[in-house]
């Protein structure tokens, strides 16, 4: 017998009434980043020895730049995510605890924005 209500248990909230949508959101980015992954590692291979120029064409189609972007925005994002999960956990002291949170989306941003930055300076030219 549990003491929780039927809208408790259908909301799937745990004990902290939170965590299931950030379980759920980091399993999602890592199913995701399988085939970007995959995409992502034959890509580099197959550009292993090639002239700049080549890479730059590579580049330059919109398949491969929006695929790159999506592995790019993914990744940082998953890892900030597992970064949150590591301070939460292991980090006492809630001042420390916000300075690294903040610290740890700020850096997620600034390298999203210079990736996509970089990106589209590419694929425009």
């Amino acid at each position: 017998m549990s003491l929780e209500t039927p809208l408790h248990k259908v909301g799937g909230l745990g004990s902290a009434h939170s965590g299931v949508g950030h379980f759920m959101r980091q399993r999602i980015t890592a199913i995701a980043l399988i085939p970007l992954t995959v995409w992502f590692a034959v890509s580099a291979l197959g550009l292993i020895g090639a002239k700049e120029v080549s890479e730059l064409i590579f580049l330059s189609n919109p398949l491969n730049a929006v695929l790159l972007g999506t592995f790019i925005l993914i990744s940082l994002y998953h890892l900030a995510m597992g970064l949150r999960e590591v301070v939460v956990d292991y980090v006492p002291h809630e001042g420390f605890k916000l300075f690294l949170m903040l610290l740890n989306y700020g850096f997620a941003i600034a390298v999203a924005a210079a990736c996509l930055f970089a990106l589209a300076r590419i694929s425009i030219v």
